[in-house]
């Protein structure tokens, strides 16, 4: 059972009025709705989960018709667009069965408050949705949880066998139409009339929220050598874009709209916990102990060896930041067991050593992942006591801290996919979406407003994002629609009206 504990925070802030400034100064609803120079009676959405309708770490029947391209169809039929299929779940609890046994979480919600601090949890039950039980009949939603770009050019990635190697999506198991096809395939021969496209996001995703456990492919062009949580080659993101893009286009569809990738540090993952969540009244009387015994000898000793600035004293009227283990520094094991051992005894040391030795206090320039915050103050297993609590006298590890050169790395790729991307909307004649903009905006201290409700990217309260601090909320994605509909009728002279985000939910309370 997952459960997250964020601190008190007023729920109250969820909706803040604001001036009468509003993202639909450049609304056309008073004007005749028009298609312009594009047809929308076939429109196909390709993309991973953003594109689903993915929340709360789950899919299900309310977040799908609350996508941002069920959102975009709304309007598109008010100028001759058709019908819009989406492959639904089973139930509005989330999560997935193969056979009878659950391999996918139900989603989250918040259970109750503590001392004005929200519990969340998964949602008691077995899923409903089977992953073998297809879905019939003509879609236009081909979302799928989970895909990076490769994914939806590769053959066998609907192939119900390949699930539990791994080489499969279960989302796209249930509406793929052979064992053998692919995601682009299967909606190019939709023979659509419109499209939009939304793909790359996972190509660093995973990495940044696995805590940069994976490996950078910059220069490796084979996505079938690729780990689970690696970044993708730019060449390979650019080529199985432009390859979806050729599949549409031999179908006749060559108007659409394509957006590019949001840094992930803007996103509530990443920017709910700060690099110094320790306060003075935490640590209470272990503030002195903990300098003294701890803080005060590694200081001095990796002081000795030119990195005193990895570690310093805790302070006691300001919030502290936390230990970690940053794998990019110089590994001072073997330098600090000896530093160590007159003091400690050589196995006391040489345990400090391990422990210590690649050892530093985070800086504003690390991102704490929001999954990480329950873990700070626990007991780190196998660790020897009194320095086996994680954050305070224990490193957190790799997979909790995304530092600032892991940071680096994921912003570095992000920026040359956006290139790309950008490159190809101009090449093949595309209405572009510049998303990593818009989220930056959002993610601001201001956000945006409509008809007097604010919107950031707040976690919980900024309304915008879901409770797994990835994904959106109905809310976040009506923000998301209005940026597509907004391209859509600049590149084609549509007059699509924008559609009101207030009118769409955002986080459940108790």
């Amino acid at each position: 059972m997952k459960k997250i504990i964020i601190s008190t925070m007023a729920v109250s802030a969820l909706l803040f009025t604001t001036s009468c400034e509003t993202d639909f100064d450049t609304d056309v609803k008073d004007i005749a709705v028009t298609s312009g120079e594009a047809n929308f009676t076939t429109y196909v959405a390709l993309g991973n989960s953003l594109t689903s309708g993915y929340r709360d770490n789950a899919l299900y029947i309310d977040g799908q018709n609350e996508s941002y391209p069920n959102m975009i169809a709304g309007q598109m039929k008010l100028a001759g667009g058709g019908a819009f299929a989406q492959p639904l779940m089973a139930d509005n609890n989330g999560g997935m069965v193969l056979g009878t046994t659950p391999i996918l979480a139900t989603k989250l919600y918040i259970k109750s408050f503590v001392d004005g601090s929200p519990i969340i949890e998964n949602v008691a039950g077995t899923p409903t949705t089977n992953v073998t039980t297809k879905v019939t009949g003509s879609l236009n939603n081909f979302g799928v949880p989970g895909a990076k770009s490769f994914h939806l050019i590769a053959p066998g990635y609907g192939n119900a066998a390949g699930i539990l190697a791994g080489t499969a999506n279960p989302y796209y198991v249930r509406f793929s139409s052979s064992n053998t096809s692919t995601v682009a395939d299967d909606a190019a021969n939709r023979n659509p009339t419109f499209f939009s496209l939304w793909i790359g996001n996972n190509d660093v995703l995973s990495y940044a929220t696995s805590g940069g456990s994976g490996v950078n492919q910059a220069t490796n062009n084979n996505p079938a050598t690729y780990g689970s949580n690696d970044i993708s080659s730019p060449t390979v993101v650019a080529g199985s874009i432009q390859s979806v893009l050729e599949k549409l286009k031999a179908k006749g569809a060559t108007k659409g709209v394509i957006a590019n990738i949001p840094y992930v540090t803007s996103i509530p993952m990443f920017t709910t916990v700060p690099y110094n969540p320790v306060s003075p009244a935490a640590l209470g009387a272990n503030l002195n102990t903990l300098n003294t015994s701890l803080y005060g000898p590694l200081k001095q000793a990796l002081t000795a060896f030119g990195a005193g600035d990895r570690i310093n004293l805790l302070s006691s009227t300001a919030a502290n930041p936390v230990l970690i283990k940053d794998t990019s520094l110089t590994d001072l094991s073997a330098q600090l067991t000896v530093a160590l051992t007159p003091a400690l005894g050589l196995p006391t040391a040489t345990a400090f050593g391990q422990i210590f030795g690649q050892a530093r206090q985070t800086t504003p320039d690390d991102y704490i992942l929001l999954t990480t915050r329950s873990v700070i103050g626990t007991t780190a297993p196998g660790a020897p006591a009194p320095v086996n609590v994680y954050g305070i006298s224990y490193p957190l590890q790799n997979q909790h801290v995304l530092t600032k050169t892991e940071a680096a790395t994921v912003k570095t790729a992000t920026d040359s996919y956006n290139t790309s991307i950008k490159t190809l909307a101009t090449n093949y004649g595309l209405a572009f979406v510049d998303a990593n903009k818009k989220m930056i905006e959002l993610n601001g201290a201001s956000g945006i407003s409509f008809d007097g409700v604010k919107y950031t990217a707040k976690f919980i309260t900024g309304g915008t994002f879901s409770l797994d601090g990835v994904h959106l909320t109905g809310r976040g994605y009506a923000v998301v629609a209005n940026e597509f509909i907004k391209a859509i009728n600049l590149k084609y002279n549509s007059t699509l009206p924008q559609v009101d985000p207030n009118k769409y939910s955002g986080v459940k309370f108790p």
